[in-house]
This record gives structure tokens, C-alpha cells and sequence, in this order.
């Protein structure tokens, strides 16, 4: 009967002993609680403050200055204008004018070409040049499709290509832009980048 009686007491005790440690995490917790506001007096810290009025979700793009960071920003327009120092006809030209709005310029396609650049005779050519044959492919770089209806490039054809018959040798320069100079005092073969013909008294 003694043991029975010293077992009870001591589950007793025991539960006694295990509400207690349960309950010392929330005791602790609520004076924690209650002595915030003093520490924080006491700090100098100004207390937290949460914007409620805009949460930002997981579907949403997080933005800066009213734009959406998901987009990238608008391009500036493209700098050819150590290019417009010799090749003044390309600065109303079509091709390369839309091109330039869209933050493409000429380095983009014929390459950085300073020697080209710094060459007063003009017998060296761009570091980069387009046989017809590599004009598609440039072109869709980034131009991967085409949207134009059947009906305008028909007629755009017969407008500025009348003499091709074959829609192989049609090249996107033929209907796009005017791309090509009307006159040439150098001709370089746009393969190998040698020199074929000089105007007289054009280089030595």
C-alpha cells in the first residue's frame, strides 16, 4: 500500500513538474512581450513599420520607377556616329535607321572595324562583310520569323526585284531598306576581305 501510495504521489509530482516546464516557454514568451515596448523606449529605435497597402504575391514581377523588371528597359538608340563620319548616305537609310532606334548599330553586324576606321585610304575593309549568301542568315539572328502577308511581298518583289524569277536569289536586302552603296570607289570580296578594285588615286 506504501509503494502504491508513493507511486501516486510521485505521478503526481511528475505531472506537476511536466506542466510546469511546458508552461515556462509561453511564461517566458508573454514577459518577453510585455517588456518589448520598453526595451525599445529605451533603445532609441524607432518601431517597426509594415506597408500592408501594396504586398507583393508570388505571381507578381517586382517593379522600379513604375517599370516591371520582368521587361527590360527601353534601349537607347544606337551610336554610328563614327560611322556617319564616312558613310553620311547610311544616316536616312531605312535598315539602318530602324536598326538604330533598336539599339543596333553598325558594330553589331560588321564589327568594331577600327582599322577600317582609322584608314584614310579606304583599302582596308570592316572586319565584318556579307556575301549574299550570308545575308538570310545574319538577318535571322534575331529576325527568326517572318510575318509579312503573301500579297505585300509579292508585290514588293515585283517592285524591287522584278528580274529575279528564282525566290532562291532573293535576298532580305532585296525588299528591306537600301542597304547597298549606289556608288563604290573600293570593292573588296566579302569572303576573303581582299582587295579587288580601287578607284585611281585611292590608297598607293
Amino acid at each position: 500500500m506504501k509503494r502504491r501510495g508513493f507511486s501516486a504521489v510521485a505521478l503526481a509530482l511528475g505531472g506537476l513538474a511536466l506542466t510546469a516546464v511546458a508552461a515556462t516557454p509561453l511564461a517566458l514568451v508573454k514577459a518577453a512581450a510585455q517588456d518589448a515596448p520598453a526595451a525599445e523606449a529605451t533603445s532609441g529605435l524607432p518601431p517597426l513599420a509594415v506597408d500592408k497597402s501594396n504586398r507583393l504575391t508570388l505571381e507578381d514581377a517586382p517593379t522600379t520607377g513604375g517599370e516591371s523588371l520582368a521587361s527590360p528597359a527601353a534601349l537607347p538608340p544606337a551610336d554610328n556616329s563614327r560611322c556617319y563620319v564616312c558613310h553620311g548616305n547610311m544616316k536616312d537609310e531605312p535598315l539602318a535607321q530602324r536598326h538604330e532606334r533598336a539599339s543596333v548599330g553598325c558594330v553589331d553586324c560588321h564589327g568594331e572595324s577600327g582599322a577600317h576606321e582609322e584608314d584614310e585610304d579606304n583599302t582596308t575593309p570592316p572586319d565584318t562583310m556579307f556575301a549574299p549568301e550570308a545575308i538570310a542568315p545574319l538577318c535571322e539572328r534575331c529576325h527568326q520569323t517572318h510575318n509579312a502577308p503573301a500579297t505585300k511581298v509579292i508585290a514588293r518583289w515585283l517592285e524591287r526585284c522584278p528580274t529575279k524569277s528564282n525566290p532562291a536569289e532573293v535576298l532580305c536586302t532585296d525588299c528591306h531598306g537600301a542597304h547597298r552603296l549606289a556608288v563604290r570607289t573600293v570593292r573588296w570580296d566579302k569572303k576573303t576581305r581582299q582587295l579587288l578594285a580601287k578607284a585611281p588615286g585611292r590608297g598607293t
